[in-house]
Order: C-alpha cells, then structure tokens, then sequence
C-alpha cells in the first residue's frame, strides 16, 4: 500500500482522542495531584521496594499529567 493510498483510505476514519478536550483539565489534574502524593510517600521511606511501588507510578504519573495539562492549557487552536 503506497502512502498515498493510505492517506486517501484514513480520511473516512477521522481521529477520536481518548479524552475529549472536555476532560483534558479534570484528568491532567488529578494526575498531577497523584504524583505529588506519591513523591511525598516516596520521601517518606526511600527505599529500594518504593522505588518501584511508589518512584515509577510518580513519575509516570507527572510525566503523562504534565503533557497533558499542556494540552489542556497550552494549545489554542
């Protein structure tokens, strides 16, 4: 399939965000606010079981919430 016939067979199948923009503010958010939970737990007890119950969903969850709030706040199309 060449890229043109690609490109000509996804204008019948328009893209859906996962969030609507909606939602983005409310998701982006929460998410924020669980990663500054989860570091406070962190710093609590820093020890090699937290990092990965506690270090990795933390900063999983402010990396996503990070762009995410871009997303909401940011762009103005």
């Amino acid at each position: 399939m060449s890229l043109n016939e690609l490109w000509k067979s996804a204008a019948g199948s328009p893209f859906d965000p996962t969030f609507s923009k909606d939602n983005q503010f409310f998701l982006a958010f929460t998410a924020l606010l669980g990663a500054l939970l989860l570091t406070g737990l962190f710093g609590l007890n820093r020890s090699f079981l937290n990092i990965s119950l506690l270090g990795v969903p933390a900063s999983l969850a402010f990396g996503f919430g990070a762009v995410l709030m871009i997303c909401a706040v940011g762009v103005y199309v």
